[in-house]
């Protein structure tokens, strides 16, 4: 099977969230914005949350190894779960990050070799493939 790429220092694919703010709030993070602090609200908050998530760096890489789970971006191409349902071997995807099966994994591959996905980020499959995995993705 493909190695983990490490997502630090690359830009990938971006998964877009909603947050909800308090006037007050929003009001400072336009203040700040139009101070030249920050570009727009979009890169304050990108900046918020990037601190956070580097000031809880520790928990985070202990939490991933109790849980042996990979870091980053992890590729699943047909020839790696061939190889896998070839081996009499299935597979349980656990991501930090972005997992991607690729699009030429049929529903019936899928279900074969996958026994259970957990992606703490993003998880990019078929909607074939995500539907026939519904009940093994948490």
């Amino acid at each position: 099977m493909s190695n983990v790429i490490s997502l630090r220092g690359k830009q990938p694919d971006n998964e877009k969230i909603t947050i909800n703010l308090g006037f007050v709030d929003l009001g400072r993070i336009d203040l700040l914005v139009q101070e030249g602090f920050y570009s727009n609200r979009s890169d304050l908050i990108r900046t918020a949350i990037r601190k956070q998530l580097d000031i809880h760096e520790a928990e985070v890489s202990k939490t991933i190894d109790r849980h042996t789970m990979e870091l980053g971006l992890r590729d699943y191409t047909v020839a790696d779960l061939e190889a896998l349902r070839n081996a009499g071997e299935m597979l349980h995807v656990r991501v930090v990050g972005l997992a991607r099966i690729a699009q030429d994994v049929t529903p019936e591959l899928a279900l074969e070799t996958i026994g259970s996905i957990t992606v703490l980020g993003a998880l990019q499959a078929s909607k074939d493939v995500k539907a026939a995995l519904a009940d093994r993705i948490t």
